[in-house]
């Protein structure tokens, strides 16, 4: 009987807990660059209350200097707000605020996770971009539930019939349900509130099951470790709990539980369906694997969540100091950022012409651009920067295949069977007017175009494309022809051979490995004749005559040639004989230019190699 009773307890106690998942609302906001989310955030904890009049500013969840200054959110930011709906029931609303660039897509693929539902924001101005195609697609992907958002109406140039026409026509979704708002007036936001109440699900899941929770984020605080951010599937999270990390089965206690409004605030538990932070006195990043799965030591679950995929650099190059004495400011500083940025990874690396430095793996090149940024202001280091490239597949000719990301580990030609690069499957959309010059520049990369539609007068392409040519200067020079109109997104899909060698520069035939460089055959020559033509008029001219070569294996593809200085040794020679000793020193000063020329080192200034990389922007 008493257990008859006590089952019953539980059954209604798990049956209570679960209501409770039905105030609950998990949500992105997602969009393309610059269409307004963080705005709308802003306005969204505002009306909520998340922060006092006071304590409100612009782009409140952008925390870093560098996302504000661009204007771009880099990392994706949670807060729980509390929203009295006109049903009269209170709700918590747990938003997390994504990035909009290509290069930060793993941000928006682990937010979504963590969510059940999505605010699909669209510039009433600009429509339908490529970005806003790719993160619905995201966010469809993981069931979620979206509710169109057309922002900034308050612009005389906002079209919302236009826009609404688009977004059916280039995604797919209905619009019936759109709300127009303005992010900077506040217009709309109530109804966006109720709609988030109405129309987005509750979470599953059960606070009276074993613990499972999913380990969305992490990163490294001074004063407390290693912050963790989780989203609980079933069971509660509380302090003095003893948890288990499932990829590795490592065990910890948890010290402190608390959730973001958006400042830190310690509470007593994190139940079922919610989002919040632990801290478990873990002092190494890498002890928390993002996707991870969490359960309860002392009753542990089974299997694991399925998690997601980690993100994985994809454009490489070499970072060092301008002056050799800040190689240890500089490792110094590549740790520290590594610790809140997981995605990037390093490894050091010398180089004859620049000296020690770091070989460093980015998303893509503003990735890589906002790392580099953050190392020179936040360490007060002067960088030089190589030519980025991506990993090739080099297949041997004994069977083996190795993953190449410098070009100066390029085995001998002899050795290699193929070279195969990584293509990806890019999205451009754009005015019909910049059309004919968007398709040339694709078809100067090696593009294949796949699709081409129209929705009104904007065009939908789809193109494959090798990665290494789009990393360079692809995305400045599509803005640049398009007015800045045209917007762009692009996947990886995989790998593909490519007629590929390796061109290196020669300086006194002297190879200088940190301007070699994998390149398309047909493009060598040009791009050769390029770097020779730039060094030409960077080096400083020495007393013998120096050449500089592009070569492939042993064959010169280009050359120019820095003349020597020529000092007059026959002034002074007069008289009978003159002649005689005139040739005598002028065969002598031949001589010493030739062994000069043997053995005198050409100093190439810092100047010279920052010129060749920005060569790549320039054509």
């Amino acid at each position: 009987k008493n257990h008859i009773n006590s089952s019953r307890n539980n059954r209604r106690y798990a049956k209570i807990l679960m209501s409770t998942n039905e105030i609950i609302r998990n949500f992105s906001i997602i969009a393309h660059i610059d269409h307004g989310k963080s705005t709308l955030a802003d306005r969204l904890i505002h009306k909520c209350g998340g922060l006092t009049d006071r304590e409100m500013k612009e782009q409140v969840l952008d925390s870093m200097d560098i996302e504000r200054e661009r204007g771009i959110t880099i990392k994706a930011q949670t807060v729980r707000l509390n929203y009295k709906a006109k049903d009269g029931k209170n709700y918590t609303l747990n938003i997390i605020d994504t990035p909009g660039h290509v290069d930060f897509s793993y941000e928006v693929s682990r937010s979504l996770s963590a969510c059940e539902g999505s605010i699909l924001i669209v510039d009433s101005t600009q429509g339908v971009e490529a970005q806003t195609l790719a993160n619905v697609y995201q966010a469809l992907d993981n069931n979620h539930e979206i509710i169109p958002v057309l922002n900034k109406i308050d612009l005389p140039a906002a079209d919302t019939d236009k826009v609404k026409k688009q977004i059916e026509d280039v995604i797919g979704i209905d619009t019936s349900n759109t709300i127009n708002c303005s992010g900077k007036t506040g217009e709309g936001v109530d109804d966006i509130l109720e709609s988030i109440i109405k129309n987005l699900p509750s979470p599953k899941g059960n606070p009276g099951n074993p613990l499972k929770c999913l380990l969305v984020d992490s990163w490294y605080d001074s004063y407390l470790g290693v912050v963790i951010l989780v989203r609980v599937i079933d069971g509660s999270l509380k302090k003095g709990m003893q948890i288990k990390m499932m990829s590795n089965n490592t065990r910890h206690v948890i010290e402190k539980v608390g959730v973001f409004t958006p400042k830190p605030k310690d509470v007593d538990k994190i139940s079922s369906g919610e989002i919040g932070f632990i801290i478990t006195g873990i002092r190494n990043l890498s002890d928390t694997k993002v996707g991870d799965t969490i359960c309860d030591v002392a009753n542990p679950i089974d299997k694991p969540l399925p998690g997601f995929k980690p993100s994985k650099p994809v454009v490489f190059c070499g970072l060092f100091p301008v002056d050799n004495s800040e190689y240890q400011k500089l490792k110094d500083g590549l740790a520290k950022l590594k610790l809140n940025d997981s995605s990037f990874s390093y490894e050091p690396e010398s180089s004859s012409a620049l000296g020690l430095g770091f070989r460093c793996g980015f998303l893509g090149l503003l990735h890589l651009e906002i790392v580099t940024q953050r190392l020179e202001r936040e360490f007060d280091i002067n960088l030089i920067t190589t030519t980025p490239g991506v990993i090739y597949k080099i297949n041997k000719r004994d069977g083996s295949v190795k993953e190449l990301q410098n070009p100066t580990d390029m085995p001998d030609p002899t050795q290699i069977l193929s070279i195969e690069e990584p293509w990806i499957k890019a999205t451009i959309i754009t005015p019909d007017e910049y059309l004919g010059s968007i398709i040339k520049i694709c078809q100067d990369k090696r593009g294949i175009q796949n699709n081409l539609t129209y929705s009104g007068n904007r065009v939908v392409l789809s193109y494959e494309l090798p990665l290494n040519e789009v990393v360079f200067d692809f995305y400045d020079r599509l803005k640049s022809i398009s007015s800045g109109y045209a917007s762009f997104d692009y996947e990886i899909t995989g790998y593909k051979e490519g007629n590929l060698v390796k061109m290196g520069i020669l300086v006194n035939a002297e190879p200088v490995d940190a301007l070699s460089m994998i390149i398309y055959k047909d493009f060598a020559q040009s791009q050769g004749s390029l770097v020779c033509e730039k060094l030409k008029e960077l080096i400083p001219k020495h007393n013998f005559q120096i050449p500089i070569q592009a070569a492939i294996g042993g064959k010169i593809i280009a050359r120019e040639t820095i003349k020597g200085f020529k000092k007059d040794v026959l002034t002074k020679i007069h008289g009978g004989g003159a002649r005689d000793r005139k040739r005598k020193l002028l065969d002598k000063q031949k001589k010493g230019k030739a062994r000069a020329k043997q053995f005198g080192r050409v100093e190439i200034p810092q100047e010279a190699f920052i010129g060749v990389l920005k060569i790549n922007k320039e054509t």
